[in-house]
């Protein structure tokens, strides 16, 4: 699944394309193809004895992988133990012919791609995601990679034009004139929507930007992505009693009005709570922002580009 904003886990969606670093990328990847890669190490960095445990297994697996022995579940293995230990080439050489033995399994092709990425790769990354696109233009992991990598060699007009197409594409799919659209297909949209808003804010084109998450807050009124992630644009440029407004827009669209995690994104930009500056009540100190495993996340600090 790629990373985006969900009711049950509030997550900062004006990042969402840009969250695109391998460790996180494959990790979110690896859970959506049934197992966990655990590419900055499993519990045995910094211990010599498990990572000498780790060679000697690396060892007999690559032994079974020559002789036509090794196992799916045992080339998982190996591939685990291989980013765990930071052996970036050799387990890129092993995914690929993963990912040439079970075509059917993007994830593989998907993971592929951000580990020729994170090898600064960027060609070789590209190709590995025109293959998921030639299949399913309208993948929403492979539109977002695609981006991300377009971006970065500085053809973001074309990325740009892209994503337009495919937001287009998924807006009119197959749907009778004056006809509702399909929930799947209005999500579809909906995921397009934001990543082609985050491009163009990344870009540059706020005015753009903007106006296009206004109109996909109108297009999907049962959504509170897109005010959440305009109300961060607007605090972004400073009009806070703008950001507070559209929070609140935001919580008017989530199934329980009291859920208190809008609240935390406030907090978590200095903000008051929203629902005493709605009240015109004295702010109150902010509340603590949640612990880990409690479940609601405040929006991140945006990473590095």
């Amino acid at each position: 699944m790629a990373p985006r904003l969900t009711v049950g886990g509030i997550v900062d969606v004006r990042r969402a394309l840009w969250l695109g670093g391998a460790a996180l990328l494959l990790a979110l990847v690896a859970l959506s193809a049934g197992w966990w890669l655990g590419q900055r190490g499993f519990g045995m960095a910094g211990a010599d004895h498990s990572e000498q445990e780790a060679l000697e297994q690396i060892n007999l697996l690559r032994e079974d992988l020559s002789s036509g022995k090794a196992t799916a579940s045992q080339q998982q293995r190996l591939l685990q133990l291989l980013l765990a230990l930071q052996k970036n080439a050799e387990a890129t050489a092993l995914l690929e012919r993963m990912a040439d033995q079970q075509p059917d399994r993007w994830p593989l092709r998907l993971m592929l791609a951000e580990l020729r990425r994170d090898q600064n790769d960027r060609s070789g990354a590209e190709r590995e995601v025109r293959q998921l696109l030639n299949i399913k233009p309208d993948r929403i992991e492979a539109l977002q990679l695609m981006a991300l990598l377009q971006f970065e060699q500085g053809r973001g007009e074309l990325a740009q034009s892209q994503l337009e197409a495919a937001h287009k594409a998924a807006s009119n799919s197959g749907q009778p004139a004056g006809q509702p659209a399909e929930p799947a297909q209005q999500a579809q949209a909906l995921q397009i929507g934001l990543l082609l808003a985050d491009l163009l804010q990344r870009r540059g084109k706020l005015q753009e930007a903007d106006q296009f998450y206004r109109k996909l807050a109108k297009d999907h009124p049962s959504s509170m992505e897109p005010s959440l992630a305009l109300a961060l644009l607007s605090h972004e440029r400073g009009q806070t009693q703008v950001a507070l407004n559209l929070l609140a827009e935001a919580r008017k669209r989530l199934p329980d009005p009291q859920d208190p995690r809008l609240d935390q994104v406030a907090a978590s930009w200095g903000l008051a709570p929203m629902r005493e500056a709605a009240n015109g009540k004295a702010p109150r100190a902010p509340s603590p922002l949640p612990t880990p495993g409690s479940g609601a996340r405040p929006a991140p600090e945006p990473p590095a580009p």
